[in-house]
């Protein structure tokens, strides 16, 4: 009885919930981001992660001082309002919005691996606007996307989330299925994409420094690479301004199968670091990333 009270519920939540959100993403940019401008007050009154988010900054930035630590917290939340809003923004965006506000560069070298009918591995971080990042690649790349995700506990926002992931030719697959899917699309040209710096299990963990931290990295990528020995691409996400983005993809290893073990792991960890270091407000800092600490042996 008290599942079906919890499933209930959840419904609820979705159903009371929903009308406001697509009030939300119907609004003009230049309104929803003054809403933005609203949310982070009120975010920052709430309290919402702000020791997470500061015990991140510190630690990263051992060398910045009190008030330079504010700074980037403040700039950060101002972001995470930005960021939560154009994902949202994402149920009403047409297809010549989300090309225009994701701007996209393909380089000749993936024109050529397309060519050559290869498929590729896709790794990046929680850094800019990932969720906007995905229908810029899908709508300007000749490359069929399939980006592996963790599915929401809530069924009603996932079907939601499911939805604004895929309504431009986007597929997507629960990490559970990851080798599922790759073995299925095998005989097809597809660019399979992981958001690559979440913690991971002992299990599946490559330990490396990250950001002056030790730091454990989900090690599938790399294996699915190696395995199906498809390139790497790292795909390097720039603001350009407020609401405006660029997507660069940028060839780390040809011949997967030819590198030894945690090269590649090492090659993203180190890009992804370079990127925080020269822009970190854009980067998931309320996210406990360092909550495991390196094993003894």
């Amino acid at each position: 009885m008290a599942f079906f009270y919890f499933y209930e519920m959840r419904a609820v939540t979705f159903y009371l919930a929903y009308p406001f959100l697509y009030l939300i993403a119907s609004l003009p940019f230049w309104m929803m981001y003054r809403l933005s401008d609203l949310l982070y007050y009120l975010l920052r009154l709430s309290g919402y992660r702000r020791t997470v988010v500061r015990t991140n900054l510190t630690r990263s930035f051992p060398q910045k001082n009190a008030a330079e630590i504010d700074a980037l917290e403040s700039d950060y939340f101002r972001y995470l309002c930005d960021l939560i809003l154009e994902t949202l923004k994402t149920l009403r965006m047409t297809a010549e919005e989300a090309a225009a506000r994701c701007r996209y560069q393909q380089p000749d070298w993936l024109t050529r691996l397309y060519e050559e009918k290869k498929s590729i591995l896709i790794v990046m971080g929680h850094y800019g606007n990932w969720e906007w990042a995905g229908p810029s690649f899908s709508l300007q790349s000749q490359y069929q996307l399939i980006v592996i995700y963790r599915p929401l506990s809530n069924p009603y926002f996932e079907k939601m989330m499911v939805g604004m992931r895929t309504k431009f030719g986007t597929r997507i697959t629960p990490v559970n299925q990851t080798l599922r899917e790759m073995v299925a699309q095998r005989k097809n040209i597809t660019a399979t994409a992981f958001i690559a710096d979440q913690a991971a299990s002992s299990a599946n963990a490559y330990w490396t420094t990250f950001l002056g931290q030790d730091t454990n990295v989900f090690n599938g990528p790399e294996k699915l690479a190696v395995k199906f020995d498809y390139p790497v691409v790292y795909m390097h996400v720039q603001r350009l301004r407020r609401g405006h983005y660029q997507l660069t993809p940028e060839l780390l290893f040809d011949l997967p199968s030819r590198t030894s073990e945690g090269e590649i792991l090492e090659a993203f960890t180190r890009r992804l670091e370079q990127e925080i270091l020269a822009d970190p407000v854009i980067w998931l800092w309320s996210h406990r990333r360092w909550k495991h600490q390196r094993p003894l042996n």
